[in-house]
């Protein structure tokens, strides 16, 4: 196990503990890099030596790390620190797809068309990379606090480029398609056809296939048509319920060839719900028939495993969010399926005949195991002493789950402390088979092989299911209309009122309990009707006090929104310069209004002077460019201390100076020249009226001396 507060990749803080999975422990860290919450899957310590395990591990990564989308659960970065590899994953709050179905019992067709757009577009992205995920299901579909919606968990994905498309590799059995069941080719319209099984359930509340082992249901996916929807949920619209008949056909050529025609479908139903436009292809075609064998069905049974099974119908603990992830109860399919040697991109053509022989030899095992199995129950070999077959005595360490439905809480512990297994009761909620009280759902299901010590996870029942309606879709409908409707219906009526910019007065915005959920007959449905738009004249702000113009905005009946600052010639500091929403108009109550606040007159820029005395004009004048100064050449004058050139003195010469304002400098001509003439005229031209001598600058600027 993980230490709380190891440092992965010096970059990872493991903070603690969220998950566990048959491969993996998932822990919440924080990147320190990036100062954000992260997933972090270490693969389990009994894995990591071998390299058939780490190498499955890595490529699970890999797969998922080229899918940057904002409806996949994104994947980061992968490493190994100090024997621990490690996957690093986004961390988002929420809960699966399949506990909001539980929690909700089925959803209302906008509600669902809503969640499979943004499924199928996280799907799509990953078939456009290359990519089938193979395990749809709604154990694998996160809903986020912000209702966004993202697919996580490729840990059986294949690139669809593989040399060997074959797969034994399963995905949840009661969302698997018909060619995964049979193991034959797979590609995105398998995940299709998961994605339709996953629409089935979010209408109805329920998967279309069940049974009481893997290979019944996988049977029934190859077998039986799926059944209609409206059979179990009459309202559903026509269009939408199409959509998952099309996605659930048994030939892949008869599904959608695409998650983008999919969807164009989906926005279809939301405008026309009713609409006869989903086109499904004729049983005739080039399409195959599939013809199941003899040889062929025992191969699915073998290649169904119960004990075995990932998980199971009412699977809770596949859950990511802020406050656990749990990985897949019983691990990532490829993994355990590499693991049994039932991973066919292992598998050598021509081991073909060795593999032939070798299913014989299981076969043959497995028809002993049941002829001594069902010859002990006989009492045929008791008078063999010493011969144990009991669960308990398993060498493997594994105990069968027992069934506990329709027991009390205390019978089901007592029943389970035998195999030395634990209780854990998840929920209470109504049952149409066990009376309150009684244990209705378990997870593991009875007759799974579980290692000692697991805890079975409990639904106890709170009562018989009651006789429940479902609540008519009354909104759009006048007060009394919709009365009368609900009345009808066997609800009492209640109305309360908002004001709503969409829904004309008088009409209704919604019901609680919301449209299509079942509610007892005789309960009372409250409607919520429109007051019509709310709308309210905008105040003028400008010219007032910060604070004064914020209390008027909302003492008018408007939100205040941003306050920013600016400088401003003709407002004073703190006064309102402008606002978003014209002053004096019509606008709904609640509109947010802005204002921009004014810093007064924009404060001088100063400047720090430099000093260049002694350094070359060129370089003052560079230097005031920079700075938005101007030059001026107040001098020039002959210097024995200063080459020509170089500034003798400048104005201002310390401090600071306004941007724009003027520097004015002194600048050298250097060494006066000394008079060549006889009787020591130095040549410069003195004048004995007023003892100056003149001479010309380069700029024309005469100075004197």
């Amino acid at each position: 196990m993980v230490k709380d507060g190891i440092v992965l990749g010096k970059r990872y803080a493991v903070l603690s503990k969220i998950g566990a999975g048959g491969m993996a422990d998932v822990y919440k860290g924080r990147d320190q890099m990036l100062n954000r919450y992260v997933a972090i899957k270490v693969l389990k310590k009994q894995y990591k030596e071998d390299e058939n395990f780490v190498r499955k591990f890595r490529s699970e990564a890999q797969a998922a790390a080229g899918l940057m989308h904002p409806n996949i659960v994104n994947v980061y970065d992968v490493g190994e620190d100090r024997g621990l590899n490690y996957m690093v994953m986004e961390l988002v709050e929420g809960i699966t797809l399949k506990e909001y179905i539980e929690r909700k019992g089925r959803l209302s067709h906008k509600e669902t068309i809503s969640i499979a757009i943004q499924m199928c577009s996280g799907i799509g992205a990953a078939h456009a990379s290359g990519i089938i995920h193979r395990d749809i299901k709604p154990q694998n579909i996160i809903i986020s606090k912000d209702g966004k919606v993202k697919v996580t968990d490729f840990g059986i994905a294949k690139a669809v480029t593989s040399n060997t498309v074959s797969t034994n590799a399963m995905g949840s059995v009661h969302y698997t398609s018909p060619e995964q069941a049979r193991g034959g080719f797979s590609d995105q319209r398998s995940d299709i056809y998961s994605i339709g099984i996953t629409l089935f359930e979010m209408v109805t509340g329920q998967v279309p296939f069940d049974g009481e082992t893997t290979v019944e249901v996988a049977m029934k996916h190859l077998q039986q048509e799926i059944t209609p929807p409206s059979e179990l949920v009459p309202d559903i619209p026509y269009s939408l319920e199409q959509i998952i008949l099309k996605c659930t056909q048994k030939s892949s050529e008869r599904r959608y060839t695409s998650t983008g025609d999919l969807i164009q479908d989906l926005k279809h139903s939301l405008v026309d719900p009713d609409g006869d436009f989903v086109r499904i292809a004729s049983a005739g075609g080039d399409s195959d028939t599939v013809i199941m064998t003899d040889k062929d069905l025992d191969d699915i049974r073998n290649g169904y495993d119960d004990d075995d099974e990932y998980d199971d119908e009412y699977d809770t603990t596949d859950v990511y969010s802020g406050k656990g992830y749990n990985d897949r109860e019983d691990g990532d399919d490829e993994y355990d399926d590499y693991a049994s040697g039932r991973d066919s991109d292992e598998v050598n053509p021509h081991m073909h005949k060795i593999m032939k022989i070798l299913t014989i030899v299981v076969i043959a095992i497995i028809v002993l195991i049941l002829v001594f199995t069902v010859g002990k129950a006989a009492g045929v070999f008791k008078s063999f002493g010493g011969i144990t077959t009991e669960d308990d005595a398993d060498t493997s360490g594994k105990v069968t789950v027992p069934d506990i439905r329709g027991m009390t809480e205390e019978q089901a512990k007592a029943a389970l402390k035998k195999k030395d297994l634990g209780i854990k009761p998840i929920k209470r909620t109504e049952s149409k088979k066990y009376k309150a009280g009684l244990v209705s759902k378990q997870t593991p299901e009875a007759g799974e092989k579980v290692k000692k010590n697991t805890t079975v996870e409990v639904v106890i029942s709170s009562g018989l299911v009651k006789s429940k309606k479902k609540v008519p879709d009354v909104s759009g409908m006048s007060e009394t209309e919709a009365q009368k409707k609900l009345e009808d219906s066997g609800f009492k009526v209640t109305s309360s009122f908002q004001y709503d910019d969409s829904v004309e007065s008088g009409n209704v915005i919604s019901t609680t309990p919301e449209a299509g959920t079942k509610a007892e007959k005789g309960s009372t449905v409250t409607m919520l009707v429109s007051q019509g738009t709310d709308k309210k004249t905008v105040p003028d702000v400008r010219g007032m006090a910060d604070a004064t113009a914020q209390s008027t905005i909302k003492n008018s009946g408007f939100n205040v929104g941003t306050v920013t600052y600016d400088y401003s010639d003709s407002v004073e500091k703190g006064l309102v310069i402008s606002q978003t929403v014209t002053p004096g108009s019509r606008a709904a109550a609640g509109t947010t209004i802005s204002i921009t606040v004014s810093n007064g007159p924009k404060p001088e820029e100063k400047v720090d002077v430099k000093s260049f005395v002694g350094q070359q004009e060129s370089a003052l004048k560079s230097w005031a460019e920079e700075n938005g100064l101007y030059t001026n050449v107040s001098d020039s004058q002959y210097s024995n201390s200063y080459e020509k050139g170089c500034i003798i003195s400048m104005t201002p010469s310390s401090g600071s100076i306004s941007k724009g304002g003027t520097i004015s400098y002194v600048i050298s001509l250097g060494a006066k020249p000394q008079d060549t003439t006889s009787g020591g005229n130095t040549g410069d031209n003195s004048n004995s009226n007023n003892n100056q001598s003149g001479s010309n600058t380069s700029d024309g600027t005469t100075t004197g001396q």
